[in-house]
């Protein structure tokens, strides 16, 4: 029975006990519901689907959102960033084991014969050794385990990291590339409104020549025509930086790399915003925070530890010899020990500080999360109102730029019958080009609202029809 419980004894003090606070995640306030999603069931949620950005049924952007995992160097840089932390956590997990080590030694040396304590004649001689060592730190306090604890948990923030940086990586393609596509359709816009202009012009030029319209007709028409063409020209430069900025997204010099010309949209998909809980899980960034609160926990038994003393356990065998029978029985040699503990008895408040230190870190970690959350929500609200309003407002532009094509055309038949000048024209006109102009701007931008819902949500997840 005695020797049950001094085992037991031994076991428990081996394990040791941990000074770490027990972890819950920080608590924080989530709604029931998206206010901008009430359609959304209460209970429901929505499936991984994968790649969201397959969505838009756009096989240009599919095919350059799959280059960003081999070819982009800001992904590169993250995923060496998680290689280390997990290197890092893989040697704060060693220290859970013995430490073994091995060495050999030969050594030829001559003692003097004048040598203190036991002067006589001058020998030489030549010792060897083989042995091996173990040093083990026992872990009463839990200071290596919480340390790696620590490690783990910021090697997951890590890996969180790189999916929240792939995540943006991908929205900021995207979003470049409906900016570039919206671009296409405002050029193809501008060619056809230059085509037209010109033809205006040339109207208003021949009616000059017959004396029938003024000189200012013509400056007019020429200024509508040359202002149209200058805008094209700054609408391809935009385009030109667009398609750049793309290239270096997907890791490929802009001077090899280019996108065909596309001047038709897609429509964007209506997405399932799902419950404001599920962000908790979906979200890297969020994911990540989460884990930095759990490490810092740990480091609060860390720094706890330090108050207490640190013991060791060490050992030692091998052979040596300096002569005869090198690998023989009376060649051998052992030691068991020292058992060591270390405590600093005064050190000016140091360790009791390190505690402070990290329980304030703890709470950075901790406040860090709770914004990421808030943020996330916020995010989720802006995107879902944007969405709802993109929707109203492109019925009401589709609407007015209608209006405004009718208002041309009847302006254009009134100047060639003689009914109106041609600043009844020139007005017009202005009015058509921009509320086509602003049409595509809308349609752009419902597209990228659309991509940075994914983002704002998770990413990879189902939508509906």
């Amino acid at each position: 029975m005695a020797n049950r419980r001094l085992i037991a004894l031994s076991l428990a003090l081996l394990g040791g006990c941990s000074l770490a606070p027990a972890y819950q995640r920080p608590a924080t306030d989530t709604p029931a519901a998206f206010r901008e999603a009430p359609w959304q069931p209460a209970g429901s949620d929505v499936a991984p689907s994968g790649k969201w950005w397959e969505a838009f049924g756009d096989p240009a952007l599919t095919a350059l959102e799959e280059r960003i995992d081999k070819g982009n160097f800001d992904l590169a840089a993250a995923s060496a960033r998680y290689q280390q932390a997990i290197g890092a956590a893989r040697q704060a997990r060693g220290d859970l084991f013995p430490q073994v080590g091995a060495s050999t030694s030969i050594e030829r040396q001559r003692q003097s014969a004048n040598r203190p304590n036991s002067p006589g004649r001058p020998s030489t001689f030549t010792d060897k050794a083989i042995g091996a060592s173990l040093s083990f730190e026992l872990d009463l306090f839990g200071q290596v385990r919480n340390r790696v604890a620590a490690g783990d948990a910021s090697a997951k923030a890590a890996a969180f990291d790189v999916d929240g940086i792939r995540l943006g990586l991908q929205t900021q393609l995207a979003s470049t590339y409906f900016d570039l596509r919206g671009l296409d359709a405002r050029i193809t816009l501008l060619k056809q409104t230059v085509a037209s202009y010109q033809r205006a012009f040339d109207l208003t030029d021949t009616r000059h020549s017959g004396g029938i319209a003024s000189g200012i007709d013509v400056s007019r028409a020429q200024t509508q025509l040359s202002s149209a063409k200058s805008e094209l020209s700054t609408v391809e430069i935009d385009r030109a930086q667009d398609e750049h900025a793309i290239a270096v997204l997907v890791g490929e010099a802009p001077e090899t790399f280019a996108i065909a010309v596309a001047d038709q949209q897609p429509r964007p998909p209506v997405i399932a915003a799902g419950l404001p809980s599920t962000l908790l899980e979906r979200r890297p960034d969020i994911a990540a925070a989460e884990r930095r609160v759990a490490a810092a926990n740990a480091e609060i038994g860390v720094a706890k530890a330090a108050l207490f003393p640190n013991i060791t356990l060490g050992g030692a065998a091998g052979y040596e010899a300096a002569g005869g029978s090198w690998l023989s029985a009376p060649s051998t040699f052992w030691a068991l020990g020292p058992l060591q503990a270390v405590l600093s008895i005064f050190d000016g408040g140091k360790r009791r500080a390190g505690v402070k230190i990290v329980r304030a870190q703890y709470d950075e970690a901790a406040a860090n999360y709770r914004q990421t959350v808030l943020t996330a929500f916020r995010e989720v609200e802006d995107d879902l109102a944007a969405q709802r309003l993109l929707i109203a407002g492109e019925a009401d532009q589709a609407q007015a730029t209608r209006a405004a094509e009718r208002t041309r055309d009847l302006a254009l038949t009134r100047y060639h019958d003689g009914a109106s000048d041609y600043l009844e024209v020139v007005l017009a006109q202005t009015a058509a080009l921009d509320a086509e102009r602003s049409l595509l701007q809308l349609r752009a931008r419902q597209l990228q609202v659309a991509s940075d819902t994914f983002r704002a949500l998770g990413g990879g997840y189902r939508v509906t029809p």
